[in-house]
């Protein structure tokens, strides 16, 4: 007997439903003041999209490309529904006019494609690549987690521990790429139908996540959270966030450590992780060209903050050289995972209709926030938070909020002086876009796990929404007992 197929039958119709109902109610439905015909619109792709990714109905990749062309003919200023045509008739002048609302540039989504993070992207699977081989990433895997042993469980700890550290001082995404080159020579050395490696591989965002949290130059929301508080006259030292946070990322590393364990366990017993040396591969020029390249990359990346070098041009680096030299071949494209560049293009796309449109800050502002008692503010404003970086970059997320929260706080100065004033309020926002990790395109650490075909989108979810919702609860408790 045939077995019924849920997806098909019940959530694709399901998500239809959804997306047409959204698209054709009268806009005063919504109750959102200011809402436009185009912003309309973009909320029932942003359903679309959000489902879809969610029931895994078609793949992540192939939601993120259709989410791109909707919104490419639904809310763009070169789309065939937005865009209207007219004759003057004094002058015969031909008009161009639009639908109610401000559409997004045509070039802006299809810039998706080929955004910063996506050479960035490039550039860490091509780096992947030719330290595969050449056989570093095996050289590096064994002495980096040669301190952890060989049992698998605490080369789960020293992957998290590593990861976390390195996200305090560089780029999360430049992190993660380049942890999965170490991945490989490990996953190779567990069975094939172990949980064990689920859960190294779902490591690496969370680590990535979690550890941008520490230092004030971990991720962009910290910075933008700063210096909002700066312009107010309110200096936070590198010092001061990392006393509150680091102790944070400690206690989340081993709380990931532990729940990765029990939902994903190494089922196999007495399984050693012991990384063996390819004879296959040479010490010869290329191994110290990718040696030499791939060390100079991450100093870089690290020394980003000195040399004002953008960490997405620096991933390009080892393409260039290794194109130049011939380490990287015509058949080495073969090897990139081309669905996941795609895949994160669709979020990129989508965060930029929301903002083009002019829909986030609608939808934000259209929030009572002054009829609200001060601790449902900074409660509602660090969910507000997670939830719109589950969707759109964190920095986005961040700068969106933080000077419309920063009016707020300051206008209920004296509500929120029992919780550390705005100063808590603009951080706990911050802090809370990093615990957003629920969809493989929430973050880009997010995609490049799933590039390795072990994480399933249910699974990312269970483990970014725990991991997420007791990273903002710790986060909070540290800021209402230690203000700054």
């Amino acid at each position: 007997m045939k077995k019924f197929n849920v997806k098909n039958y019940v959530l694709a119709p399901l998500t239809a439903i959804v997306v047409l109902f959204l698209w054709f109610m009268p806009i005063e439905w919504f109750g959102i003041e200011g809402l436009t015909v185009i912003q309309q619109r973009t909320i029932a792709i942003f359903a679309y999209a959000a489902l879809m990714w969610m029931f895994e109905i078609i793949p992540a990749w192939a939601t993120s490309v259709t989410t791109i062309v909707f919104l490419l003919f639904a809310v763009s200023n070169k789309g065939f529904v937005t865009q209207m045509t007219d004759i003057n008739p004094e002058t015969g002048e031909k008009l161009v006019y639009f639908l109610e609302g401000t559409p997004a540039n045509f070039k802006e989504l299809m810039a998706a494609f080929a955004d910063p993070i996506i050479m960035l992207f490039l550039g860490g699977f091509v780096l992947a690549i030719a330290a595969s081989k050449v056989g570093l990433d095996i050289f590096l895997a064994k002495i980096m987690l040669k301190p952890f042993g060989t049992n698998p469980k605490w080369v789960l700890l020293g992957f998290l521990t590593i990861i976390s550290v390195m996200s305090m001082f560089m780029s999360n995404t430049a992190t993660a790429a380049m942890m999965l080159a170490f991945l490989a020579p490990v996953l190779r050395t567990l069975p094939v139908d172990g949980g064990g490696r689920v859960s190294l591989a779902m490591a690496i965002p969370i680590a990535a996540n979690i550890g941008g949290l520490g230092t004030p130059i971990g991720t962009p929301p910290n910075a933008i959270a700063i210096g909002q508080l700066a312009s107010m006259d309110v200096n936070i030292g590198f010092g001061a966030w990392m006393i509150r946070f680091v102790p944070v990322v400690v206690i989340m590393i081993i709380f990931a450590w532990l729940f990765l364990m029990w939902m994903f366990p190494f089922k196999a017993k007495n399984v050693k992780i012991v990384i063996e040396h390819d004879e296959s591969h040479k010490i010869d020029w290329q191994f110290w060209v990718v040696t030499f390249t791939f060390l100079l990359t991450i100093l870089l990346w690290m020394t980003g903050e000195l040399t004002h070098l953008n960490s997405n041009m620096i991933a390009l680096i080892p393409f260039g050289v290794f194109a130049l030299l011939g380490i990287f071949k015509r058949d080495d494209f073969a090897k990139i995972d081309w669905h996941v560049l795609w895949m994160v293009a669709g979020g990129f796309a989508l965060g930029t209709a929301l903002n083009k449109t002019g829909l986030a800050s609608v939808m934000v502002e259209a929030i009572p926030f002054s009829s609200w008692s001060a601790l449902a503010v900074l409660i509602s404003a660090g969910l507000l938070g997670w939830i719109l970086s589950n969707f759109i970059a964190n920095s986005s997320a961040a700068n969106l909020l933080v000077p419309i929260l920063a009016v707020v706080g300051t206008a209920m100065t004296e509500q929120l002086g029992a919780f550390g004033g705005v100063t808590t309020l603009l951080v706990c926002v911050a802090a809370s876009t990093s615990f957003a990790m629920l969809f493989p395109i929430s973050t880009p650490p997010n995609a490049i796990a799933c590039s390795t075909g072990l994480i399933q989108t249910k699974d990312m979810m269970k483990v970014g929404l725990v991991v997420g919702l007791v990273g903002i609860a710790l986060s909070y408790a540290v800021l209402l007992v230690f203000p700054f």
